[in-house]
């Protein structure tokens, strides 16, 4: 103890000697920081060096925080008490002792302290706020503050002690975070110890609707407790009771004359804790338009209450109360834009508060989140060096990360579940049922619409399926699905029926004969025209029938030999342009015949 007691009437900065006379005091020190006992044997060391101090000043007749300063000594010169202060928060705040030992000290100095001396503690507590409100320090000591001032509120009168009560306030209201869930009522309880008294008997000699008076004071039962109200007599009663009132206000209004006697700046300033409930006060008080609306104001607070959100099944209004409550509110909030002066203005305001209001409710009801957001750390680069973002093998680290999967286990490229390219029978299978008409399935479902299946199915079936691939052209999509899959009714339709075209040929062919023979006959007395535009005419008298009579009249009229291995290749279905062909070398060889000449391009030896 001595230890401290030099130290604190040493001049000079504090940390010069306070770390040293801790290693003075304890002896010897185990570890640099202290252990727990180490820290306990120093508070009860601190703790009765601090009674001491405050018996000395009280023995003196000083004031505690101005005990062992000296007059000689300068402004800047500090006082016993707040010197050994000093070095405590400066040892905790190094975290060289345990941190909640300086909020142990001070709320042993209230504790001991007149309230008169409280001030000059709470100014010192007050002139500390930044490094009592670290981190390190707050999560440490924030209960023990915390009860500090609300000891002092209960100290103090509310009566006379307004300023100091509003510091001690301002100070938890700073030191606290907003989202502190010590300083809300999380339950939502009312002050129910606030009670309005009011006359009960009717006085003598007084010309006063007394039962309108009672009601009147009585309604304050429910806004100072509204939970009352969720009972339904409790409501009903309530709801008379108020109509009454509102009726009343309605049927005196108030002029603007009225309401210019009491404007809203001058009421601001004033200062009213109750209104006086005396009887012989209700007449004036009903022309009072600050009254009416403060009445009018609570009737909406208690209405914004049962209309709240978040309440148990056992809280909830009925259907019936509802409708009851929305029509009530309206009557108030008219009643409220009567008042003057600016009652629309002043309605407005109580809205935007109610409404603020709601706000508060769900974040207590969400459990108090926090609304600060932690600051985010600047990272200093080091001279010289460039913060380089990360280089990943195949472009970000989604990829680089599937492929260092794969690098990992081999066995993924040959997995039998990856996936691949399904065999054409299995794509086709879903459409392939949805054309059977036993299956009864409705055109909107088939598999048809959907235009991705139809394009994959097109792509499988041009590597695997040339044949069906080319039956799209002529049958469509449907006509790609592989035969073997389709019902033998199906099938029939989309089957391919191949020499169609050859028998069609064959079917025209003596047509194409006889308009040869007649054009020959009617073009052979005619021995003006040219040879050369008669075989020109008679080619294109002659239709082709498919490519392979085409062919052979092209090499006719071109005298073109044909050779033997193309008589061999040349199917039974081109009999029929063979036909046309000799038609066409005869009909040549007699308009040459007739003319003089004969034809040197027609080779009749190799057309018989």
């Amino acid at each position: 103890m001595e230890e401290f007691r030099r130290a604190i009437l040493q001049s000079g900065p504090i940390e010069s000697f306070a770390l040293q006379t801790v290693q003075e005091f304890i002896k010897p020190q185990k570890q640099t920081k202290l252990v727990q006992d180490e820290n306990q044997l120093l508070e009860n060391m601190l703790r009765t060096l601090l009674q001491e101090l405050v018996s000395s000043s009280a023995q003196s007749r000083e004031e505690i925080m101005l005990y062992g300063k000296s007059i000689d000594d300068g402004e800047d010169s500090q006082g016993q008490i707040p010197r050994l202060l000093d070095v405590v928060l400066y040892l905790c705040e190094r975290d060289f002792v345990e941190g909640g030992m300086i909020f142990q000290l001070l709320e042993d100095l209230t504790e001991m302290s007149t309230m008169r001396n409280c001030k000059d503690i709470f100014g010192y507590i007050e002139s500390k706020q930044d490094i009592l409100g670290k981190q390190e320090l707050f999560a440490r000591g924030k209960l023990v503050m915390l009860r500090t001032c609300n000891q002092l509120l209960r100290r103090l009168s509310k009566a006379n002690d307004v300023v100091f009560c509003g510091r001690i306030l301002m100070f938890l209201a700073h030191f606290f975070p907003l989202s502190e869930r010590s300083a809300v009522n999380i339950k939502g309880v009312f002050n129910t110890s606030n009670e309005t008294k009011y006359e009960k008997e009717q006085p003598a000699a007084i010309s006063l609707d007394f039962n309108f008076y009672k009601t009147m004071w009585s309604l304050q039962e429910y806004f100072c407790d509204p939970s009352l109200t969720l009972s339904p007599i409790k409501w009903q009663k309530f709801s008379l009771s108020l109509m009454v009132i509102l009726n009343a206000f309605e049927a005196q209004p108030l002029s603007e004359e009225e309401g210019s006697a009491n404007n809203l700046e001058e009421e601001a300033a004033s200062f009213n804790i109750k209104y006086l409930t005396s009887s012989k006060l209700m007449g004036l008080e009903l022309k009072d338009p600050s009254f009416r609306r403060h009445v009018l104001v609570q009737c909406l607070i208690l209405f914004d209450y049962l209309k709240a959100p978040g309440k148990n099944d056992k809280d909830l209004t009925s259907e019936s109360m509802k409708e009851e409550i929305k029509s009530r509110e309206e009557h108030v909030k008219k009643l409220l834009e009567m008042t003057p002066p600016k009652g629309k203005d002043f309605l407005h305001k109580v809205e935007h508060i109610l409404e603020r209001e709601k706000n508060w409710l769900w974040w207590k009801r969400d459990g108090c989140p926090p609304f600060e957001k932690q600051p985010i750390e600047n990272k200093t680069v080091q001279d010289g060096g460039k913060k380089r973002r990360p280089r990943w093998r195949l472009g970000n680290k989604e990829l680089s990360q599937l492929w260092k999967w794969a690098d990992q286990n081999p066995n993924a490229l040959t997995d039998p579940q990856r996936v691949r390219t399904p065999a054409i029978t299995d794509y086709w299978k879903p459409l392939a049922e949805d054309m059977d008409p036993s299956a009864s399935i409705e055109a909107d479902y088939h598999h048809k619409n959907n235009r991705v299946y139809c394009w994959k199915g097109l792509r499988v079936s041009a590597r695997q399926d040339l044949d069906g691939f080319s039956r799209f052209t002529d049958h469509g999509i449907e006509g790609v699905v592989p035969l073997e899959l389709l019902p033998p009714d199906v099938r029939s339709k989309h089957q391919a029926k191949p020499n169609d075209r050859s028998k069609r040929a064959k079917k025209d062919e003596p047509k194409g004969a006889s308009h040869q023979v007649e054009d020959n006959q009617i073009a052979t007395p005619a021995s003006e025209i040219d040879g050369e535009g008669i075989r020109t005419d008679l080619e294109a008298s002659v239709t082709p029938m498919d490519s392979d009579a085409m062919a052979t009249t092209s090499n006719i009229s071109q005298s073109s030999t044909p050779t033997p291995d193309e008589h061999q290749k040349q199917s039974p279905d081109t009999d029929g342009g063979q036909e046309a062909g000799h038609i066409e070398a005869d009909a040549e060889a007699e308009a040459g015949m007739i003319d003089g000449e004969t034809d040197a391009e027609v080779d009749l030896e190799a057309v018989g």
